[in-house]
C-alpha cells in the first residue's frame, strides 16, 4: 500500500513536471510566433506605403501631364487669339484707309458730276436754238417733222419686208424638199440594220442518225406526240445528222426546238415526258421573252416600260413583218426616230420610246379586229403610256389625226425601215396571214381542240377532243372544214385536212 502511494506521489509530481515543461514550450512558441507576425507586418507595412508612393508618384506624374496639355492647349488658343487680333486690327487700319480713300474719290466724282450737269445744260440751250432756227427755216413744227418721217421710215420698212418675204418663201419652198431630203439620208446612213431572213423554217442538228429512230419511237407514237404538242411538223428525212422543224409560227418553232434538245440530251423519250417537257420549255421561253424585253429597252436606254410592254416587246423576237424581224424592225425604227427628232430639236427619248412600241399592235396575246396600229394605242394607253406616245402608234398608218410632231417622225421613220434594199418580203405576210386563217376556220368548228397549219399550208392538222366528236364523225367534220376552206379562202394548190381523234387511258401505280 505504501509503495502504491510512493508511486501514485512519484507519478503525479513528473505529471506536474511535464505540464510545466509544456507550458514553457506552448509559451515560447506562442512568442515565436508572435514575433514572426510582427516580422510579416512590418514586411507587409512597408510593401503598403512603397505601393501607396508609387501609386502617389504615378498619380502626380499624370496629373502634371494633364496640367501640361491644357496650358499647351491655353497657349495655342491665346496665340490663335492673338493673331486674330491682329488680323482685325489690320482689317481695321485698311477699311479706315479706304474710308478715306472713298471720300476723296466722291468729292471728285461730285465736282466732275457738277461740271456734267452744266455742260449739259448748255447743250440743251444749244439744241433748242438750233431746233427753233430748223422751224423757222422749214416751216415745219418738230412734231410735224417726225411725224412725216416717221411715215416714211413705216411705208419703206413695209416695202422691204414684203420683198424679203415673198424671197424668203420662194426660197423656202425651193429648199424644203432638198433638206428633207438630206435629214433622212443623214438618219439613214447613221443607222446599221440587217437585211430580211427565212423563218419557216429550223434545222435541228443532231450528232448521230441513230437517235433519230428514238425521236419517231415506236410506230412513230414519239413524234406524233411532239408534233400534237408543240404544233410543228416534224420532219425526219435522209438528211445527215438533221432534223427539220416546219412551222409558221417561230415561237412553236422555238419551243419545239427547245424540247427536242432537252429530249435528246436527257435520253428519256416517251408521250409522257414530251408533254412534260414541252410544258417546261414554255414557262422558260415566257421567262426568255421577258428577259428579250428588258435587255431591249435597257439597250436603247428607254425607262419605266410596263410588264406588259416589255413581255410584248420580247414577244417581237419572235415574230416578221413582211418577212422581216419585228423586234429588229422596232429597234431600228427607234434608233432613226431618236436621230431625227434630235436633229429636229425634239426630245430623242420620246421618239425613240413611240418607234420602239410602234408595232405592238402586231403581236398581241388575243386576236381582234382592230388594225394593228389602233390596238398598239389602245395597250400604250391601258399601260398608262403619254398621251404623245400613243397619238404616235396609233397614227403611224394615219388611222387617227396626228396631234405632234412625233406622229410623223414615226411614220417616216417606219417606212424606210421598210422599204430600205432587203428589209422585206411581201410574200412571208400574206403567207402567215393564210395560214392563220386556216388554223381560224378549223377552231371554230365544235369539238375541235387544237389546229396546226404545216407544210407551208398545204396540209390541216385538226386535233378533236375524244369526248364530244366520236369516231364516226371525223370524216364528216373533214368535210365540212375542207368546203369551208375552199369557199372562203383563197390559196395555191390543195389543202390537205388531217382530223385526229385520241383517247388515251391515264393510271398510276401507288
Amino acid at each position: 500500500m505504501e509503495i502504491f502511494i510512493i508511486s501514485l506521489i512519484a507519478f503525479l509530481a513528473g505529471a506536474g513536471i511535464a505540464f510545466l515543461i509544456i507550458t514553457k514550450l506552448m509559451k515560447k512558441r506562442a512568442f515565436n510566433f508572435l514575433e514572426e507576425a510582427k516580422a510579416e507586418a512590418e514586411v507587409v507595412k512597408k510593401e503598403k506605403i512603397l505601393q501607396a508612393k508609387e501609386k502617389f508618384l504615378q498619380l502626380k506624374e499624370e496629373h502634371e501631364k494633364t496640367i501640361n496639355e491644357r496650358n499647351n492647349k491655353m497657349s495655342v488658343a491665346e496665340n490663335r487669339l492673338k493673331q486674330k487680333e491682329n488680323t482685325l486690327n489690320q482689317k481695321l487700319q485698311d477699311a479706315n484707309k479706304n474710308i478715306k480713300e472713298n471720300d476723296i474719290i466722291k468729292k471728285s466724282l461730285e465736282k466732275q458730276l457738277n461740271i456734267l450737269e452744266s455742260k449739259k445744260e448748255e447743250l440743251a440751250n444749244a439744241q433748242e436754238k438750233q431746233r427753233l432756227q430748223l422751224e423757222e427755216i422749214s416751216g415745219l413744227s418738230a412734231e410735224e417733222a417726225k411725224k412725216k418721217l416717221t411715215e416714211a421710215v413705216k411705208d419703206e420698212a413695209k416695202t422691204d419686208a414684203m420683198a424679203y418675204i415673198n424671197s424668203t418663201m420662194e426660197e423656202a419652198k425651193m429648199s424644203a424638199n432638198l433638206e428633207a431630203k438630206k435629214l433622212i439620208i443623214n438618219t439613214i446612213q447613221r443607222i446599221g440594220a440587217e437585211t430580211a431572213i427565212e423563218n419557216s423554217v429550223t434545222v435541228f442538228n443532231i450528232d448521230s442518225d441513230e437517235i433519230k429512230g428514238r425521236i419517231i419511237g415506236r410506230e412513230g407514237r414519239n413524234i406524233r406526240a411532239l408534233e400534237a404538242a408543240t404544233g410543228i411538223e416534224i420532219i425526219v428525212d435522209d438528211t445527215p445528222e438533221a432534223i427539220i422543224l416546219s412551222g409558221f409560227d417561230p415561237v412553236r418553232r422555238e419551243i419545239a426546238r427547245l424540247a427536242l434538245h432537252q429530249l435528246v440530251t436527257d435520253g428519256r423519250i416517251h408521250p409522257a415526258r414530251i408533254e412534260e417537257v414541252v410544258e417546261k420549255v414554255k414557262k422558260q421561253l415566257e421567262e426568255e421573252i421577258m428577259e428579250t424585253g428588258k435587255r431591249t429597252a435597257i439597250d436603247l436606254g428607254i425607262h419605266g416600260l410596263h410588264p406588259d410592254l416589255i413581255r410584248m416587246v420580247g414577244r417581237m423576237k419572235y415574230r416578221s413583218s413582211y418577212g422581216q424581224n419585228l423586234l429588229q424592225h422596232s429597234r431600228e425604227v427607234a434608233n432613226l426616230c431618236a436621230v431625227m427628232a434630235s436633229e429636229l430639236g425634239l426630245k430623242a427619248n420620246i421618239a425613240k420610246r413611240a418607234g420602239l412600241l410602234h408595232d405592238i399592235g402586231k403581236v398581241p396575246e388575243d386576236e381582234t379586229d382592230l388594225p394593228h396600229a389602233i390596238l398598239g394605242m389602245k395597250i400604250a394607253e391601258r399601260c398608262k403610256e403619254k398621251p404623245i406616245v400613243c397619238n404616235a402608234i396609233g397614227a403611224h398608218h394615219d388611222e387617227i389625226e396626228m396631234t405632234s410632231m412625233y406622229a410623223p417622225i414615226i411614220q417616216v421613220c417606219d417606212a424606210i425601215s421598210g422599204a430600205r434594199p432587203g428589209a422585206r418580203r411581201e410574200i412571208a405576210e400574206s403567207y402567215i396571214k393564210r395560214l392563220k386563217e386556216l388554223e381560224s376556220i378549223a377552231l371554230s368548228h365544235p369539238g375541235v381542240l387544237k389546229t396546226y397549219a404545216v407544210q407551208a399550208g398545204r396540209e390541216l392538222r385538226v386535233i378533236v377532243s375524244s369526248d364530244k366528236v366520236a369516231d364516226n364523225h371525223i370524216e364528216a367534220l373533214s368535210y365540212d372544214i375542207a368546203k369551208q376552206i375552199q369557199d372562203e379562202m383563197t390559196y395555191p394548190g390543195q389543202v390537205k385536212i388531217t382530223v385526229i381523234r385520241e383517247v388515251r387511258a391515264v393510271q398510276y401505280a401507288k
